[in-house]
């Protein structure tokens, strides 16, 4: 079985340590290995970034864009290869994983601005012959901890960006799928990256205590569950590190009596069902605004949840492929169950589904739940699967109290025909990211992505300008050069204007 290797200084390392499985969830077997990091290892991939640091920081704006237009085309080249190894690492079906490729890339364009992004500010003249002007420096080491469900985009919506301002990055992606994250560092030394810039390090907990624990790491950034998000958030802060950890989630759909049901709910399969449910944006909740709304919902979802192409990630033309692995299958299941027990409606149980040729993967079918209640553990809970809750409310006011209440605030969603209501919904909802007749309001490049609540810890958001922040500390210069015939006598008095 071959053996997925760490990436350290350029060079691919095994280390003759532990190793976990990588299985195929579409046929539930282990198909290679990932060597697992050790303090050694880790130590290894900082001291590297240490080294390459003071030339890095040193190499002008431009040529650290070169390098990343340059990767851009080669992401560009290899889409087929990489979206088929996410497919048969994770799980989801070709076209969205070419679709996650895409929405990485396109934060690597954004990066490839970095002459713009890092341009600081000037003013002549803010005192007699004082000049003041400040500029955007680099942090030194950086880390980002990546979950599975976006081996390719969540790495890239980090390490593209911090490298052109100037970091050394190290990167500890999922050890559930790491293939095409690991193929697609190795492919930025090849677009020309000096060697120690980028590290790949893979392994688990002990992996991430020793980025924590680490002097030299300056900042980490996380995407994850929201109890390794706040155990990162406090373990890393404490030690006097710049912290972004982005956590859970349990994402509302809001359905007006207005809506255009037919593309509401085409809107909704997509959302809840997409990626079999393993998306920290996916909508696992609608709050139907009536009961005539929501029944309507259920007499045009359950057909088309019937109709879903279940099969192989690596096959064409699905909507869905398996969960990522045996535990996160049954942890799903669990869920639906909790649901019946609690007294929720199960109106289609995707527990029984059997995929023809993928009889050991890990499946589960879609599934549809009415008459939720807030109390229930199918609402509180973020299930990361295919299960789909509808809550009954008699108002967008009820509505939104509802979603306010709730502890996680990354993602939400209003469909409607009323203007009014709309803007309402966007200036009282205690949400980090909302949309309005989109499903799945996830940021472009070029804005920040970032939730609310106990969907984020720390001060900055993901990627575009708040990620220049967070991956820089800004230094204001004040210069003056006084006359040499000049002589001054001492103040004493704060200078003022």
């Amino acid at each position: 079985m071959t053996t997925v290797a760490h990436l350290i200084n350029g060079e691919l390392v095994t280390n003759v340590g532990r190793t976990a499985p990588v299985f195929n969830p579409s046929i539930g077997e282990a198909v290679r290995q990932v060597a697992l990091a050790d303090q050694a290892t880790i130590q290894s991939a900082i001291d590297a970034a240490k080294a390459a640091f003071p030339a890095w920081r040193n190499t002008p704006p431009a040529k650290r864009a070169q390098v990343m237009f340059r990767f851009k085309q080669l992401l560009e080249a290899n889409r087929d290869k990489i979206a088929a190894m996410i497919s048969e690492e994770h799980g989801k079906t070709i076209e969205d994983a070419v679709g996650e490729l895409q929405r990485g890339i396109e934060n690597v364009e954004y990066a490839c601005g970095a002459p713009e992004l890092l341009k600081g500010e000037y003013n002549r003249n803010v005192g007699p012959n004082i000049d003041s002007w400040s500029d955007h420096q680099p942090l030194g080491v950086v880390a980002g901890i990546t979950p599975f469900n976006f081996p390719a985009m969540v790495p890239l919506w980090m390490y593209p960006l911090a490298i052109v301002c100037g970091n050394c990055f190290i990167l500890k992606p999922s050890e559930r799928d790491p293939s095409s994250t690991q193929f697609i560092a190795q492919l930025l030394h090849e677009a020309g990256l000096p060697k120690g810039v980028i590290n790949v390090v893979h392994g688990d907990k002990a992996a991430v205590d020793a980025l924590i624990e680490a002097p030299e790491v300056r900042a980490l950034s996380f995407v994850g569950s929201t109890p390794i998000a706040e155990y990162i958030y406090s373990e890393g802060t404490k030690r006097g590190k710049r912290v972004q950890a982005l956590g859970g989630a349990k994402n509302h759909a809001v359905v007006l009596p207005d809506a255009d049901l037919d593309n509401t709910v085409n809107a909704l399969m997509g959302a809840a069902y997409g990626s079999c449910g393993e998306r920290c944006m996916a909508i696992s909740v609608v709050v139907a605004v009536g009961d005539q709304v929501a029944d309507k919902l259920v007499e045009k979802l359950v057909p088309k949840i019937a109709a879903l192409k279940i099969g192989a990630g690596t096959s064409c033309g699905l909507d869905m492929g398996p969960l990522v692995t045996g535990a996160a299958r049954d942890k799903v299941k669990g869920y639906i169950d909790s649901g019946v027990a609690q007294g929720a409606e199960l109106v289609v149980d995707g527990r029984q589904l059997s995929v023809a040729g993928c009889e050991s993967g890990f499946f589960v079918g879609g599934t549809l739940f009415d008459k939720v209640t807030p109390e229930m553990s199918i609402y509180r809970e973020e299930i990361f699967g295919p299960v789909l809750c509808i809550v009954r409310v008699g108002s967008l006011e009820a509505a939104m109290q509802l979603i306010n209440d709730h502890e996680y605030g990354n993602g939400t969603c209003l469909f409607t025909r009323d203007g009014e209501a709309a803007r309402l919904f966007c200036d009282e909802i205690e949400v980090g990211m909302v949309g309005v007749n989109v499903p799945l309001p996830v940021p472009v490049a070029y804005h920040s992505f970032g939730g609310w609540k106990r969907s984020l810890f720390g001060d900055l958001h993901a990627y575009g300008p708040d990620g220049v922040r967070f991956y820089t500390k800004r230094k204001t210069i004040t210069q003056r050069w006084p006359q040499r015939a000049s002589h001054e006598a001492s103040q004493f008095a704060f200078p003022s204007l």
